[in-house]
C-alpha cells in the first residue's frame, strides 16, 4: 500500500459543533490520531501516518505554523518510503498556505492540501469525503509534477489557481485562470492535462521570517491618508487590492507613487474575484507592478518571497509575476 504522511493544522475539517445542526462550532478540536482512527474504517488504499503541526482556526495561520509545516513537509518528502503528503487545513487561509508551499517545495512527490466547510459532527460533514479524495490524489503517481494541489468538493485545483469564493456550502472553491485540473472521488481520478513541473525544483528558498508586505484595499473615497495609515516603518512592499483592473483614486495613486519612488515595490491587484490585471502605460513611470492572475493575498506571498531573495527592482518583480 502507498505510504502517505498526514500533517494536521486544524480548521473546520477537525472542528466540533456539539450539535448536528448548530451554526457555530470550534475549529481545530480533533487531534490527528483521533482523526486517523475516524477515517480508518473508510477502506482507503493507503498506509497513513500522522503528525500534528497545529490545531487552530486557519484565521490564525501565520509564519510560526508555516515554518513548522514547511519543515515537516520537507522531512516527509525526504523519506524514501513516503510517497506523498496530505495536509489538513482550515479553508479561510488555505489558498495562501498552498501557494506558499507551491513556491517553496520541489514537485517530485504529491503534496495535497484539503479542508472542509462543515465541522465533523454536522449533518452532511464533507471532511471525510474530501479527505478520502485527497488520499486518492496523493496516492496517484500522476499527481507528482503538478506542484501543490488542493482537493475540495470532488475537484482538484492547482495551488496557483485555487481561491475560496463562498462563505458557506461545500462548493466553496474555484480556480482562476484555470478551473479545476482534475475530478476525483474516493474510487476514481481523472486529470485534465499532463503534469507541468516534472522534476522541477522549488522556485524559491524558504525564508523563516518573511518581509512585511501590506495589502491596502481600494474603495470609493480611498485617498492618500488611507495609504499612509497602513504603511509603517517596517513595511517593505505594498499590494493594492484595486477596484476593477487594479485601479485606485488619484489621491491614493499619488501616495503610492511616492512610496514606489522611496523604493517600496507596489503591486496592483484587483479586489474583483476574477480577472487579469495587465500592465498599463503609466506603470513604468509610476514604478508599479501588475499582479496578472494573482489575487491580492497570493500577490502578497509572491512579493514577500521575492523581497526575501533580494529582488526589489520593479522590472524583475514584474517578470516573476508574469511567470506565474
Amino acid at each position: 500500500m502507498t505510504k502517505l504522511t498526514v500533517l494536521a493544522t486544524g480548521g473546520t475539517i477537525a472542528g466540533i459543533a456539539g450539535s448536528a445542526i448548530a451554526k457555530d462550532y470550534r475549529a481545530g478540536e480533533i487531534g490527528i490520531e483521533d482523526y486517523l482512527e475516524k477515517v480508518g474504517g473508510l477502506g482507503l488504499e493507503a498506509e497513513l501516518s500522522g503528525r500534528q503541526i497545529a490545531n487552530i482556526d486557519s484565521a490564525d495561520m501565520g509564519p510560526e505554523v508555516w515554518n513548522a509545516l514547511h519543515t515537516a513537509v520537507c522531512e516527509a518528502l525526504d523519506d524514501p518510503e513516503c510517497a506523498g503528503v496530505v495536509i489538513t487545513h482550515g479553508t479561510d487561509t488555505l489558498e495562501e498556505t498552498a501557494f506558499l508551499l507551491d513556491l517553496t517545495l520541489p514537485a517530485e512527490k504529491p503534496v495535497v492540501v484539503v479542508g472542509a466547510m462543515r465541522p465533523a459532527d454536522a449533518v452532511g460533514y464533507d471532511g471525510l469525503r474530501n479527505f478520502a479524495n485527497a488520499v486518492r490524489v496523493a496516492s496517484d503517481p500522476d499527481a507528482a509534477g503538478r506542484g501543490v494541489l488542493v482537493v475540495m468538493g470532488d475537484r482538484v485545483f492547482a495551488a496557483r489557481d485555487v481561491r475560496k469564493v463562498r462563505t458557506r456550502g461545500t462548493e466553496a472553491f474555484r480556480g482562476f485562470p484555470r478551473e479545476s485540473i482534475g475530478l476525483v472521488t474516493p474510487a476514481s481520478l481523472e486529470w485534465f492535462g499532463a503534469p507541468w513541473r516534472q522534476g522541477g525544483p522549488a522556485s524559491f528558498d524558504w525564508c523563516d521570517k518573511l518581509p512585511e508586505v501590506v495589502i491596502v484595499y481600494a474603495y470609493a473615497g480611498f485617498d492618500a491618508a488611507g495609504v499612509e495609515r497602513q504603511v509603517g516603518e517596517n513595511t517593505r512592499g505594498i499590494v493594492v487590492a484595486g477596484v476593477g483592473e487594479g485601479n485606485m483614486p488619484e489621491s491614493a495613486r499619488a501616495a503610492l507613487v511616492a512610496q514606489a519612488k522611496r523604493g517600496l515595490p507596489v503591486v496592483r491587484a484587483s479586489r474583483a474575484d476574477e480577472g487579469l490585471v495587465d500592465r498599463e502605460p503609466e506603470d513604468t513611470e509610476n514604478g508599479f507592478v501588475a499582479a496578472r492572475a494573482l489575487n491580492p493575498q497570493k500577490a502578497r506571498i509572491l512579493l514577500q518571497l521575492l523581497l526575501a531573495g533580494g529582488i526589489t527592482d520593479p522590472a524583475a518583480i514584474q517578470k516573476a509575476f508574469d511567470g506565474r
